[in-house]
């Protein structure tokens, strides 16, 4: 590192730019004040303070110690603010970190410090600019198209608008082993959005799959980061806009509006099945029920009357006569038992049918009165 960067000054970027002549996250220390000019603007000041403008032993001597004692304390000594960390340069190279305080170190040209902020927490916007916190402001964002359009999975086109938040993990690595750290987290971001949009469906980064996208982003970014040894520390990655392009944009929501009429209709679909289903199965279960009963009486009445037959045959080879006339009884009780019935005996005489009264008719219909 050439000292002719420093200017005897204490090495902040502020003063001179990192080690690479970048000025990225963070600040330089107070300048280091040149001892002669120092002295001499001591001296000037003794001259108009004192009657005369002359100087005694004493008088000088205290001047002088007084003053060596304030260019030690600047020389020797350097104050790292709480949000800094201080790397110490011996020669150029690098020796140590400080602590936030009042810290000792060699003076320039042997020691250089650079006290980069390793607090703050950055930004960096990839596909827009001038979104700043009051992105709801109209025309606030300025779409950068060469960043924020990317090529899906299934081939489509995305427009994507994302932010990165970053802070510096270890500041000696952060200044000396990257050269421009904003540009580098920018380029990394991208390229690590690219990957992971080419790995996903189009219809899936606008739905469900955006908090994972940039899970998988900030995931990759800081394995890449750390391959690097950059010593940044990604925070945070936040998708502010995931749509198709604006010349299509139209098209596809009319897309996407089909798409739901299709799973509403699906979904209606599915509700008649899960409805109308069970109950066909349950009507046919009932039939294959009535009909396992109708078989089981019918089996059972026809092998009932088979008993039946074959116990009335074995009577009739016994007595057939009898069984005969049992068997014709049997069927004219059958046949005859609920009809109205008029018995004329032909042998008793009469020359005719004697008219009667139909007592049974009479009971009915009184019966039929009474209820």
């Amino acid at each position: 590192m050439p000292w002719s960067n420093q200017s005897g000054k204490g090495g902040g970027w502020k003063s001179g730019g990192g080690p690479w002549g970048q000025r990225p996250a963070g600040g330089g220390g107070p300048p280091t004040p040149d001892l002669e000019e120092l002295l001499r603007k001591s001296q000037d000041k003794l001259k108009q303070a004192l009657p005369g403008g002359g100087f005694s032993g004493p008088v000088i001597a205290v001047a002088a110690a007084l003053i060596i004692g304030v260019v030690g304390f600047f020389a020797f000594t350097v104050r790292v603010n709480p949000d800094e960390q201080g790397v110490v340069l011996r020669f150029g190279k690098y020796v140590r970190q400080l602590p936030p305080g009042l810290n000792f170190r060699l003076p320039y040209p042997i020691e250089s410090v650079y006290k980069p902020q390793v607090t703050r927490v950055n930004r960096i916007e990839i596909g827009m600019r001038g979104s700043g916190d009051a992105r709801s402001v109209s025309g606030s964002v300025r779409d950068v198209q060469e960043e924020s359009l990317m090529l899906t999975g299934d081939e489509n086109i995305v427009d994507v608008d994302f932010q990165v938040l970053w802070r510096i993990k270890d500041a000696s690595a952060f200044l000396f082993n990257i050269q421009n750290p904003t540009t580098t987290v920018k380029e990394v971001a991208e390229s690590a959005m690219r990957e992971v949009v080419g790995e996903n469906n189009i219809q899936d980064l606008l739905t469900e799959k955006r908090n994972q996208a940039e899970i998988a982003v900030m995931a990759l970014m800081q394995r890449v980061l750390d391959s690097y040894k950059a010593g940044i520390e990604i925070n945070q990655v936040r998708l502010q806009k995931v749509d198709p392009p604006a010349q299509v944009i139209d098209a596809f929501r009319d897309v996407q509006a089909a798409r739901a009429d299709q799973e509403r209709i699906r979904n209606e679909a599915d509700a008649y099945a899960n409805r109308v289903v069970p109950e066909a199965r349950g009507e046919a279960q009932t039939i294959l029920q009535a009909a396992g009963a109708y078989k089981e009486q019918t089996v059972a009445e026809a092998t009932g009357q088979a008993a039946r037959f074959d116990s009335v045959y074995s009577e009739y080879r016994k007595a057939p006569q009898i069984t005969r006339q049992r068997m014709f009884l049997e069927t004219m009780e059958r046949v005859f038992g609920d009809m109205d019935k008029i018995i004329i005996d032909e042998k008793g005489g009469g020359s005719g049918v004697v008219p009667y009264l139909p007592l049974n008719e009479l009971m009915k219909k009184q019966s039929a009165g009474a209820q």
